[in-house]
Formats: C-alpha cells, structure tokens, sequence
C-alpha cells in the first residue's frame, strides 16, 4: 500500500492549495517567503452557496437569505418568512477530475416573531481513488469525503439587533483506515460551536431609503482533529469574520447593495525555525533543525490559547498579522426583487495563500422558488472552481402556502 498516501496526498494537494499549505514552513514570512496559516478541514472555509460565491465571499452582513447560517447564524432571526430550504452544488476542480465536488443543503423555520432555528449538512466528495499494494496491484477503491452537521439558534434582541449560536459535528474519512507504517489511520471527527451577533436599521440618506447591516461571527470553535493516534491533533479553521453592509432603495424598482468582510484564521502561525549551523543568543550552535524558535509562538497550545494567540504570533510581528486577513468586497443589484446581477472580489496576501479572484452572478426569484448562479474568475492563480458554474435553488415555504390558498381560491 505504499502508493496510498502518494495517491492521496496529490489528491489534497491539488484539491487545497489555494487555500492551506501543506508544506512544512521553516522560514517564515520575516524572509519574505511564504508562511501560510495551517489547518485540517479547510472545506469548512470554502463559500457553499452561489450567493455569496458571487459576492467574493462576502456575508455576513448581507441580507439575511436561506444559507445564512454558514455566514453568521444570528441573521437567520431578521429573514423573511416563516421557513424554507435550500440545496447548493460547486463542482470542484472539473477541469482535471468529474467527480469532486461540494454540496450543501440548508433549511430554517420560525417560531415566532424573534425566534428561528436552522439546521445544514455541507457535504465535500474528493471523487474516487484507487488503492495498490507494494507491486501495483489494486487491492481496493475508496470515496474520501467529509462533512459537517449544523443547528443553530438566533433570536432577536430589541428592534435592530440579534444573538445566533450554531453547534457542528465535523467528520473527515480521507484514508479509509487503512494502516500505513504499523500505523492505524481513522476518520476525524471534531465538535464546534459558532457565536455570531447581527445587527440592521433602516435609515434615510440623500432621500434614498437606507438598509444598514454589519455582522460578526466567530466560526469552528472546537476541539482538535487527529487522524491516527500516534500523532498530535491539529487545529480547526476557526475564524473570524465581521463585516458591513448597505443596501440602497433607488426607486421603486431598483436597489443596489454593497459588502465588505474581512476574515482572519484564528489558528498559530507557523514560528520560524533555528536550522542547523546557526548561531544561538548564547552563543552555542544549533544542531537540529525545527525545534527551537527564532521567531514567533509556540503553536503546540490549546484551542482558547491559540485562538488568542494568534492576534500577537506571528514571526514578522504586527505587519505579518495585518496580511492574515482577507478581503471581501461584493455588490448585489436587484431589479423589482425579482432579478440580480451580482460582482465580487477576493484578496488574499501573497504570503498568505495567494488567493486573488473576481466573481459574478445571478439570482432570479420566482413564484415558489429562487436560482442563484456564481461563477470565478483567478487572477494570480489557477482555482479550484474555476470556470465552473455553481447554483443553488431556494424554496420559501409561504410561496407554496400561497399558492395553495389562490389554487384554493
């Protein structure tokens, strides 16, 4: 089976490099080279919807809708309507393979006016690999996948302003089990928690009525994965998110909206490393390398540790922090409610990941249910979703409520 993780690996490697490093970083970005933040599950990062996938990933403070709950659970209290489900798909890298793809389905309903819980399933397939024995044979072929269970709480807290707390099962089977240098493998399996406030008011500027919103979310607070028990756990993408938006009536027909998040990983960074032959502040030699730290924080600390540490950790200091955060900038036209047109752009630092794309869309609504439609254009980098077209299809349980009372009628 020695081929398995050679399989696998390129499998990963090709599936996530636009979005973790997977090499070990022994210089860091205080050389000016590349030193990205590392995490397991980074599909839990990746924008489910079409929505905000052509928005450039930005929402969690757009207008509340059927996939909130993945962009800040606290927005679900102010959505419209008393329910509603919603099934996303992004093929994944279908330039090179046709069967790797992201799913996601979501749904909500309300209790009352300030009370609504949700529930999600984001479901990731890395397509079929085959495995071998030590001469090539095929012994076995197996699905790698992973997936995350959500349920959420949002309620609202006086006229403008809301609470949303979210609980996830994560579970990540990239190996199948299989045993590798005497070493058994197993599925990950991690629980989070998201804790998410929602703020919104309607005002009036330059006659115009006025939607402003801003949000906050911090997602994937949670327990460490392993996927053997002789190595130690790593970290979940926790994440912070916070965000404005502003959504402008321009008549009675047409409105315009715009967003802006920033994101930032609250996972250590990557210390920078003494490699061998160098020279310690007391003067003796090093002579092993990546043991001792130059710069930066010890990453081997707990979650609540970690997620704090990792404003102040970073080996370049305060100018190495300002490039973990990312840049989300969208905005969304809509004509008569009926029809959007949708733009975007993502920023990510060289350093960092090196993400850079433009993104489009449409949405159309209609009597029972509405479409979305993304598609992303890379800038400096080739993506896994580019020149793929992603949808999502939303169905509002008051459409079909009236349209059975005029059926009736």
């Amino acid at each position: 089976m020695k081929n398995v993780f050679k399989i696998l690996l390129l499998v990963l490697i090709a599936s996530f490099l636009p979005i973790v490093a997977v090499a070990q970083i022994t210089t860091g970005e205080v050389t000016g080279e590349i030193n990205t933040i590392q995490s397991v599950v980074p599909f839990l990062t990746i924008a489910p919807d079409s929505r905000a996938g052509g928005l450039g990933d930005a929402g969690v403070a757009t207008t509340p809708d059927i996939n909130s709950l993945h962009w800040n659970p606290a927005k679900m209290a102010f959505i419209e309507g008393d329910g509603g489900i919603g099934l996303s798909y992004s093929p994944w890298l279908r330039n090179l393979v046709p069967d790797i793809n992201l799913a996601y389905l979501s749904g909500y309903y309300r209790f009352d006016d300030r009370q609504v819980v949700s529930l999600s399933l984001l479901y990731f397939s890395l397509g079929n690999i085959t495995f071998t024995d030590m001469f090539g044979n095929e012994t076995r072929n197996f699905n790698p996948n992973e997936f995350s269970v959500d349920a959420a709480y949002s309620r609202i807290f006086g006229d403008h302003f809301s609470g949303g707390i979210a609980f996830r099962y994560i579970y990540s089977n990239l190996t199948g089990g299989v045993s590798v240098g005497g070493a058994e493998t197993k599925p990950g399996m991690s629980i989070a928690a998201d804790v998410s406030t929602y703020y919104e008011n309607d005002v009036e500027l330059f006659n115009k009525d006025v939607k402003l919103s801003w949000g906050l979310n911090i997602s994937n607070i949670g327990t460490k994965m392993t996927y053997t028990e002789n190595e130690d756990p790593d970290f979940i993408p926790t994440n912070l998110r916070l965000g404005g938006a502003m959504k402008i009536e321009l008549d009675q027909y047409n409105s315009l909206a715009l967003a802006l998040d920033l994101n930032k990983l609250l996972v250590p960074t990557p210390p920078v490393y003494y490699e061998v032959g160098e020279v310690f502040p007391n003067g003796d030699t090093v002579d092993i390398d990546g043991v001792y730290i130059k710069y930066g924080k010890d990453p081997d600390v707990g979650v609540p540790t970690g997620m704090l540490q990792s404003f102040y950790d970073a080996p370049g200091g305060f100018k190495e922090e300002l490039h973990e955060i990312t840049y989300s900038v969208g905005m969304e036209y809509w004509y008569s409610n009926q029809f959007a047109v949708r733009a975007g752009y993502f920023h990510e630092h060289q350093t960092k990941g090196n993400r850079k794309f433009f993104t489009v869309g449409v949405g159309l609504k209609l009597n029972i249910f509405s479409l979305d439609f993304a598609y992303l254009i890379p800038t400096t980098q080739n993506h896994p979703l580019a020149k793929t077209l992603r949808f999502t299809i939303g169905f509002d349980f008051d459409s079909f409520k009236r349209l059975n009372r005029t059926e009736s009628s």
